[in-house]
Formats: C-alpha cells, sequence, structure tokens
C-alpha cells in the first residue's frame, strides 16, 4: 500500500483557515520482484533472470509492457550496458503454465510487450542474458538492472536485481616442450605457463601444486619458477624411478588479472596474471 494526504484551505474575510491532514491509502493491484537464479558473474557469463508479476485484483490486467535495462551505466557521456539479452531465451508463464511467447525486442534495453497477468495470479517471465565486454570486473565490482512493468492505466512499477563479480582465481595451465624433436638421451625441456584471468591472486596459502608423470622418465631435472632456480625437496618432488614429478603445495603463486577500461569505449580489456615453472632433464 502507498499513502496520500490532502489538505484544504478555507479563507473568509481575509482569514485563512487549513483543514486536518487526511491520510488516505491506495492498493496497488499489480507487485513486481526481480531475482538472479546466481547473484554473481564473470565475463562470458550466463544469468537467468525471474520478473514476477502478481495481481491482487479480482479482473485481469492485460496489455502490460515491461522494459529491462540490462544493467546500463554511464561513463563518461556514453552508456554502457554489460549484459545482452540471449535471443529466444524468453519464457513466460501465468499461474505457472506455460504460454506462447509474448513479442520481444532486445538491444541496448529487453523490451517485451503483450503481458496479461490473471485476476488473482501470476505471470512470470524467465529469461537469460550473458557478461558481456562492457561489464566490470574487478573484485565487488557490480551490476545493477531494473526491469519497469506498464500499461493499461497501471502505474508503471520496478524492481531491480544486483549481482557482483565473482572474486577468486581462475587458472589455466599450458604445456610445451622444446626442443622438438630432441634427440636419443638429449635433454628436453618442459614448461608451463599458468594463467590467472581471476581478480585474485593465487598465493602460498592456497596449497596449489602440479603433478606430472614424464614418459619418457627423465633424469639429471632441473627446475625454475618465475626464473627462480627451485630445491628438490623443498619446492618439489621428483620420483625418478616412475616419472613421477609434483610441486610441493603452496609452492605455486600466481598474480591476479590485470583489468583495463578502454577510456573511449568503455570496453575491458582482461591481462592474465602469469607464473612459469620450466623443467628440464635428460631422456
Amino acid at each position: 500500500m502507498a499513502q496520500f494526504t490532502n489538505q484544504a484551505q478555507l479563507t473568509y474575510r481575509d482569514v485563512v483557515t487549513n483543514s486536518n491532514i487526511a491520510v488516505g491509502e491506495t492498493l496497488e493491484v499489480l507487485s513486481i520482484s526481480k531475482a538472479a537464479l546466481v547473484n554473481s558473474y564473470t565475463q562470458g557469463d550466463s544469468v537467468t533472470y525471474i520478473i514476477s508479476l502478481i495481481n491482487s485484483s479480482s479482473a485481469d490486467i492485460t496489455g502490460l509492457s515491461l522494459s529491462d535495462n540490462l544493467g546500463a551505466y554511464e561513463f563518461g557521456a556514453n552508456t554502457l550496458v554489460p549484459l545482452s539479452y540471449i535471443d529466444d531465451s524468453l519464457k513466460y508463464y501465468t499461474n505457472g503454465i506455460l504460454q506462447a511467447s509474448p513479442t520481444v525486442t532486445s538491444g541496448d534495453t529487453i523490451d517485451i510487450s503483450g503481458i496479461t497477468v490473471p485476476a488473482n495470479g501470476n505471470a512470470m517471465l524467465i529469461y537469460e542474458t550473458s557478461v558481456n565486454g562492457f561489464a566490470p570486473l574487478v573484485a565487488d565490482s557490480t551490476i545493477t538492472n531494473t526491469a519497469v512493468a506498464s500499461g493499461n492505466g497501471i502505474a508503471p512499477i520496478s524492481a531491480s536485481e544486483t549481482i557482483t563479480a565473482i572474486s577468486t582465481p581462475r587458472l589455466t595451465i599450458t604445456k610445451s616442450i622444446s626442443p622438438v624433436p630432441v634427440a636419443e638421451n638429449g635433454i628436453v625441456t618442459y614448461t608451463f605457463l599458468i594463467q590467472n584471468t581471476g581478480n585474485v591472486p593465487v598465493v602460498a596459502t592456497d596449497n596449489s601444486f602440479v603433478t606430472d608423470l614424464f614418459n619418457p622418465i627423465l633424469s639429471d631435472l632441473s627446475v625454475s619458477f618465475n626464473g627462480q632456480a627451485w630445491t628438490e625437496g623443498t619446492e618439489y618432488n621428483y620420483n625418478e624411478a616412475t616419472g613421477l614429478f609434483e610441486t610441493v603445495p603452496s609452492s605455486i603463486t600466481v598474480p591476479s588479472a590485470t583489468y583495463t577500461q578502454d577510456p573511449t569505449t568503455g570496453a575491458w580489456t582482461i591481462t592474465p596474471g602469469a607464473s612459469t615453472l620450466v623443467v628440464s632433464g635428460r631422456l
């Protein structure tokens, strides 16, 4: 319910008298809520939103429209939109029963028309968005998007939902070998490139480690990490009988990624944090 007030004024013989303040309430027959299935994100993620419309009146509400701003935010003179509607993802239910999809147009907003909310019932709109290159990714960044329903004499009503950038490392590892080919009984070098596209570094207490089973088995091993020589038994262990190589948990660290926003377009670029493990040995 929403309150409203009103006061009258009586004027007579140059005397002004105010009435009491009358307080009334309006009963909103239509309400709206919005929720994301997952309240965190990173670039490339899919985020599903659920819009619920509830009709508390005894008559159907027809001809409604809904517009979602897809998290638009101001950046200098530009308006950036960090979410993109995934085509054909909309599902439309009334009282829990799937209906034919209403008309949907998308671009910088999602615009849906032809919505009906049955008397003393509800309508639900479910759709998917993807996190695009305009989404901020640094730790604690957020995207807030707002949906507004209006039409058929109903005063516009809105609901917002906020999702937060995931604060976590996101690691990949790539292994290369040189030289190719290598002579029998020659020295071979394996290089492991570990990259972090996340906004949090991997530190010693994360207990990260690398294992590899060398085949052919190597002898006379030498190991370095980010250019610093490692010592067997301290930073790594190696079983020359089986070829099993393992770094000691906590010895692998990787810096967080760097995120740069283009000052003109507003698009974000990810520069991964990186660490390099190099293992050489004789075949």
